[in-house]
């Protein structure tokens, strides 16, 4: 049986692009959900499904207040985080398929 590990993640449309944040237990499948284009909404809208940022918390109640600190933030914030673990922009989903 699989272990739910509560993650909060930000999507993009591409480097400095438009930024999707969210709250899951389920990493791997709710992004690639969003990349998949199963998930209504603003990401598939705008086509956001670069993973540029993630982050693992011990309760789901840690991860919702960080989603919600975050999504409170000012643009330029949001893009010096993704930058600080991922100067390069990398999609980090093979990083989480793989484990």
């Amino acid at each position: 049986m699989q272990t739910r590990v509560p993650a909060v993640y930000i999507l993009a449309s591409r480097r400095n692009g438009t930024l999707y944040i969210g709250v899951t237990s389920d990493l791997v499948k709710r992004i690639w959900q969003h990349r998949s284009d199963l998930a209504e909404g603003f990401s598939k809208r705008h086509s956001v499904h670069l993973l540029a940022y993630y982050e693992m918390h011990a309760d789901m109640a840690g991860a919702i207040f960080r989603e919600k600190q975050l999504k409170k933030w000012n643009r330029a914030w949001k893009l010096r985080l993704i930058e600080s673990a991922n100067p390069d922009w990398r999609d980090l989903w093979p990083e989480i398929v793989s484990g």
